[in-house]
């Protein structure tokens, strides 16, 4: 969580909160970078541990494999994938993509010789969670793990992402970023595999074609290979009509998305997709790519777009803009779709793999 707080970091903290809220019997033990003061949980059975060996390090493996010998584990779970070379208990991964093996330019060299592991945590694992379906087909095609070595466990917007009834609320988020009624929101990191380049210009053509007076607010900290994204926004002239507000803590998002009149992903690959997730348990209706997870997650309460097709994701947009009742439409199911998913679910079938993996069930 320490090295990064967005995706991966957000699904160990929510999962961890959702299994102390259901289980107050068994011994925990946090591993946490010595550096991270991050509030986790404050309950008796969860203790944390500090651990010296920082995240993504070039001898990680093997440093965590010394670090965690003098604790008497009955499973280990590695959320982030990566576990020590050598365990002295049973060991669980979490896969959430395999997007560095898809989409190897993506990555810097550092990120490829990291995530390059994967294939050796895989096969050391006892057990692998995968975030979706389309994960686990992925990491059945990719690595050749057995089927029956994977279990898919959903992850789900927090509960923080609701729609907002107080009308004053959303008003004082729209003067703070300075932002119109029509808002085409994005919320993720800056990296390739986002494909912005594409929502860039698909976002110019719009303005274009369709005379709006729409701003797109990109809401999200710069990750690797964050470049383009400035270079094709000065290409394209957008000014002010393109707003990147860094990073937005989770009690500000929440009336970003209800200020928001669409919210937009068109990434190229994703093991799960929370943002579009979090947009529609907002109410917010979502327009994302027709790839990966994202069917699995958004099922019929999204337009699905080819990520590579600026015009079609131009049409889309203006389609939701325009449609009063397309837009009432896609809210309502929206929201409903969210409802399927929570983490106390995801926690009770994560405690049931660490039970069975351990042998006490």
């Amino acid at each position: 969580m320490f090295y990064h707080k967005a995706g991966i970091g957000q699904y160990i903290l929510r999962l961890t909160q959702a299994l102390a809220q259901i289980n107050r019997e068994d011994a925990f033990v946090l591993f946490a970078s010595r550096k991270d003061s991050t509030p986790i949980v404050s309950q008796a059975n969860f203790k944390r541990e500090k651990l010296w060996t920082p995240s993504h390090h070039r001898f990680e493996r093997w440093a965590l494999s010394f670090e965690l010998l003098p604790f008497a584990l009955d499973v280990l779970h590695s959320p982030d994938f990566i576990p020590p070379a050598r365990a002295r208990c049973p060991s669980i991964i979490t896969v959430h993509d395999l997007a560095f093996l898809l989409y190897p330019r993506f990555l810097t060299r550092d990120s490829a010789r990291y995530y390059g592991q994967v294939d050796l945590a895989a096969r050391q694992a006892d057990h692998i969670i995968a975030v979706s379906e389309s994960t686990k087909r992925d990491t059945m095609r990719l690595l050749g793990v057995p089927a029956e070595k994977i279990s898919v466990i959903y992850e789900a917007a927090h509960p923080v992402f609701s729609p907002v009834t107080n009308p004053d609320a959303i008003e004082r988020t729209r003067a703070r970023y300075n932002l119109p009624e029509n808002v085409i929101l994005f919320v993720g990191t800056l990296e390739p595999r986002k494909n912005l380049p594409t929502l860039l210009r698909a976002f110019r053509r719009l303005r274009d074609n369709y005379k709006t007076d729409a701003v797109l607010v990109i809401a999200g900290n710069r990750g690797w290979l964050a470049d383009e994204v400035d270079s094709v926004a000065d290409e394209l002239q957008l000014g002010d009509a393109v707003r990147f507000l860094g990073g937005v803590p989770n009690e500000q998002l929440v009336y970003l998305y209800n200020a928001a009149k669409i919210f937009v992903w068109p990434s190229f690959y994703e093991g799960f997709g929370l943002p579009p997730l979090e947009a529609m348990a907002c109410g917010t209706p979502v327009i994302t790519s027709q790839v990966s997870s994202l069917p699995e997650v958004v099922g019929d309460a999204a337009t699905l777009i080819n990520p590579e097709d600026v015009d079609g994701l131009t049409v889309a947009m203006w389609r939701v803009l325009s449609d009063e009742n397309l837009h009432r439409a896609m809210r309502a199911k929206g929201l409903k779709r969210a409802q399927t998913f929570s983490w106390e679910r995801a926690a009770r079938e994560t405690l049931s793999v660490y039970q069975r993996v351990a042998g006490k069930s």
